[in-house]
């Protein structure tokens, strides 16, 4: 991997038909592990980096099915998650809008309806089962991001999308 990935956008449009194909699963055969510690460092680096609080690989043209994710917690120091083949398995009937931005869709923002709590199935990055209560902010996170995997965008489900000014900054999944 490079060693600063680029974080690709809707503005070129070759690199937004690749944001809206589903990305390949995630062949734990084709890598070892220290290739694998190398990508969730990038991709943690390059979230960082752009002030994100997830990212999906495909966002940075990789066609594999994994994202990386920091959520604030509200008890001590946020804490990182690095999920391969996530799934959704369970959604709750309780949906709440909530405003959200996205880093391939640079100024835009809206407001997504999204389940309030979420479970989600996948591996870690020793190819270990993990499956996660989610609720809040990171059953969010894990939703958008999920939906980055499958092909999907923020602005294909929101509502109100409009360009927040240069002097707002805003978290951005």
């Amino acid at each position: 991997m490079e060693k600063k990935p680029k974080i690709i956008t809707i503005e070129n449009k070759s690199e937004e038909k690749f944001l809206r194909k589903r990305a390949a699963d995630f062949d734990f055969q084709k890598f070892t592990k220290k290739e694998i510690q190398e990508l969730i460092n990038g991709m943690r680096k390059a979230m960082k980096t752009a002030n994100g609080i997830g990212l999906s690989a495909n966002q940075i043209g990789l066609d594999m099915q994994v994202f990386v994710a920091e959520a604030p917690q509200k008890n001590g120091p946020p804490k990182f998650y690095a999920i391969f083949n996530p799934k959704l398995t369970k959604q709750s009937s309780v949906k709440l809008p909530m405003e959200e931005g996205c880093l391939s869709v640079p100024k835009l923002y809206g407001d997504v309806e999204r389940p309030e709590k979420i479970t989600l199935a996948g591996f870690d990055k020793n190819q270990k089962t993990v499956k996660i209560k989610a609720v809040g902010l990171l059953a969010r996170i894990f939703q958008h991001e999920v939906d980055h995997l499958n092909g999907a965008l923020f602005i294909d489900k929101a509502n109100n999308v409009h360009e927040h000014t240069a002097g707002e900054k805003l978290e951005k999944i």
